[in-house]
């Protein structure tokens, strides 16, 4: 079993909140156990720059309610070349780094998949931190928890002004390919319609809908369109115009506020856990894995694995609820 000494933890990709107390959970069951901690900064192009300090206990003291990430994070090309990737393990060779902890989505984990099978002497353990909850082998994603919170209270606020003024707003979340935020946001704040990239939806059949609900007294409606959906919110907006003239059109989009803010205790928590159970898979001689929460307890998963988009599927009573209770 490899024995490691020094870890380097970085946060690479879109930020999330949650991922600062992963950050302080990091360092600190390291130190507990006995070993060093570098933070990268900046994800990949820490390594690539040789941005990294050391890390102590007082490094991640208040941090808890922090959104974003102390370390920052940036999407890095040159970690994609294999000039790139050297320099990274030269630098990191030559800071004692002999364990990676790496906070992100799916391009932070294809990086580190690719870069620890080339160097199998550094263990990489990944830690999903994404809004956009697109992870195999976890059932939330650190960040999704307070994006989706956020989502709800703007879109109650938007309900307020829809239905004084008899609107009918479209609201674009965030999420990528994933319409994970956007069908629980729309569960949550009662949506007419919800458009997902994981779903067709006939802008015929959305028209329809909306008409028979202004036929029965609806005041106001909201239609939540997932950023991944294939037709787009201004154009949805658009086709629906020209067909439903009862209601005023506005379109919202979310955009970054979706990403900011104070983690969610769930969150917090969930950034701790994964934090921790990170540090205790490499001590245990793991790499190439993921930690992720499944059916409450921490599990890991082969990144390959975590990466298969494929498996990946929205809850289906969820999907049946969307469509009975926006009736």
């Amino acid at each position: 079993m490899r024995k490691i000494s020094k870890i380097g933890v970085l946060t690479s990709g879109g930020d999330a909140p949650g991922m600062n107390p992963c950050i302080r959970a990091v360092v600190r069951t390291a130190l507990y156990n006995g070993l060093e901690v570098v933070g990268i900064r900046q994800g990949y192009k820490g390594l690539i720059d040789n941005d990294m300090m050391e890390m102590k206990h007082r490094s991640v003291s208040n941090i808890l309610n922090l959104g974003g990430t102390i370390l920052k994070t940036a999407r890095c090309l040159p970690f994609k070349t294999d000039e790139g990737m050297e320099i990274a393990y030269q630098n990191a060779k030559a800071r004692g780094i002999d364990g990676l902890v790496v906070i992100g989505g799916d391009g932070t984990f294809t990086g580190a998949l690719r870069f620890s099978r080339k160097y199998p002497d550094i263990a990489v353990m990944g830690v999903p931190g994404t809004i956009d909850n697109d992870l195999c082998g976890s059932t939330y994603t650190l960040g999704f928890d307070t994006a989706t919170n956020t989502v709800i209270e703007a879109i109650d606020k938007i309900r307020d002004t829809a239905d004084a003024h008899d609107r009918l707003f479209f609201i674009e979340v965030m999420g990528r390919d994933s319409g994970a935020i956007a069908l629980r946001a729309g569960i949550s704040c009662g949506a007419e319609a919800i458009l997902l990239p994981e779903r067709t939806t006939a802008i015929d059949d959305l028209i329809k809908n909306l008409k028979d609900g202004h036929m029965n007294k609806k005041s106001s409606s909201i239609v939540i369109v997932a950023e991944g959906d294939k037709n787009g919110v201004w154009d949805v907006a658009k086709a629906v115009q020209k067909e439903v003239k009862n209601y005023d059109i506005k379109v919202t989009i979310l955009g970054h506020l979706q990403r900011g803010g104070a983690p969610s205790s769930f969150d917090r928590i969930l950034g701790s856990r994964l934090g921790f159970a990170a540090v205790n898979a490499l001590i245990a001689g793991e790499s190439q894995k993921m930690v992720g929460l499944q059916a409450n307890q921490i599990l890991m998963t082969d990144l390959e694995q975590a990466l298969n988009h494929h498996e990946f599927k929205l809850e289906p009573d969820l999907l049946q609820m969307m469509d009975i209770l926006s009736i």
